[in-house]
């Protein structure tokens, strides 16, 4: 926050997002006001701002600010539970040094201080009703979402390819009649498919509307692209004979992907042992297409920037997809045929095809 920022609620009576302290003499009342702040009861998202150093007119006391008091401000969140987010600085506000703490709303309310819900009501702390803290509890499931329907803060529907989304998601999600009877705004057609939060010009893409309808996914998303490698041999440090780096929305890349994995396909025809001649790929397009398929849509974009690997080597192809492993399969685990069986019960089918040529191997790389 500037300082003209801070001067504001220096100079204004106390509110549920400000208060003041002359000292540090009663530091159990400064932890409690942390507390009352990561809550943020209100729901302002936005930093509460716990003044030391002003008394109650907002005059100054003529505090020194020194790098112990400094200290002693940041250790106090070690008894809040969970940890608030704060920032302690010493400014000069009015011609006056002040101890500036700034608290973020908690992720995670209630936050407790030895063991009570402290919040703001008003210019004043108390400790939560059973009401209050229910409030709190819901506040922290609503916010607890699965991440590819988390809002992207910096982007806006303008990074969105609105023609793609008219003319092929929307088609292909809701029926030609509905989207007539409608008459929703394109801001609320995303909102109700989950590819952005909010309405009009609030309206704010999450990172499932980024990587399907994005015109640049990897300037939100910087890890959203495929890495293909075609080696001229068997390790890493062969010759490169082609590499790419595709991105672009979800079906575009796709298509730009199997696109390249098809081209370097070799088919070889057999003219010999039969009246017509029979055309045998190196690699089942089929297989190559689904296993490309999977990593792409399977892959985790939540904690890393890395990318989609396809390394073609002479003897093998490599796949290698951020994230862990899915549902029951585990480093332990080998029974891939048990796992078919399993995916086929479960989808209705009764044959699964086995284009392992040889059986394919698992590695999971806990890094």
């Amino acid at each position: 926050m500037t300082d003209e920022e801070l001067e504001r609620p220096l100079a204004d009576v106390e509110s549920d997002r400000s208060e003041r302290k002359q000292s540090l003499a009663d530091p159990d009342k400064v932890r409690q006001a942390i507390c009352a702040f990561a809550n943020d009861l209100p729901n302002h998202g936005a930093p509460g701002v716990l003044l030391i150093g002003a008394k109650d007119d907002g005059s100054c006391a003529g505090l020194a600010i020194t790098d112990e008091l400094l200290r002693t401000l940041a250790d106090m969140r070690q008894d809040i539970v969970p940890f608030p987010s704060i920032t302690v600085q010493k400014r000069s506000l009015n011609h006056c040094e002040i101890a500036v703490v700034l608290v973020e709303p908690s992720d995670a309310p209630p936050v407790r201080y030895k063991g009570r819900v402290w919040v703001r009501v008003g210019p004043r702390r108390a400790i939560a009703t059973p009401e209050e803290e229910r409030r709190l509890t819901e506040k922290r499931r609503s916010g607890d979402l699965p991440f590819d329907i988390r809002p992207m803060r910096h982007a806006t529907t303008g990074d969105l390819d609105l023609e793609l989304f008219r003319n092929t998601y929307l088609r292909a999600s809701v029926a030609a009649e509905v989207i007539e009877q409608n008459q929703r705004t394109v801001e609320q057609q995303l909102a109700s498919l989950r590819l952005a939060v909010g309405e009009a010009s609030q309206a704010i893409p999450t990172v499932l509307g980024v990587l399907v309808l994005g015109r640049d996914p990897m300037a939100q998303i910087p890890g959203a692209y495929v890495q293909f490698l075609r080696f001229d041999g068997t390790e890493l440090a062969d010759p490169v004979r082609d590499s790419a780096a595709i991105s672009g929305p979800l079906p575009e890349l796709i298509r730009m992907a199997e696109e390249r994995l098809v081209a370097h396909i070799e088919t070889a025809r057999d003219f010999i042992s039969g009246a017509v001649d029979v055309a045998h790929a190196a690699y089942p397009i089929v297989a190559i297409q689904q296993l490309a398929r999977n990593a792409i849509m399977h892959r985790s974009y939540e904690g890393t920037n890395a990318p989609v690997r396809i390394n073609w080597f002479s003897d093998r192809i490599e796949i290698l997809s951020p994230g862990g492993p899915y549902g029951q399969v585990t480093e332990a685990y080998r029974d891939f045929e048990a796992l078919a069986r399993t995916i086929a019960a479960r989808i209705g089918l009764s044959i699964v095809t086995d284009y392992r040529r040889p059986r394919p191997e698992l590695q999971i790389d806990p890094k």
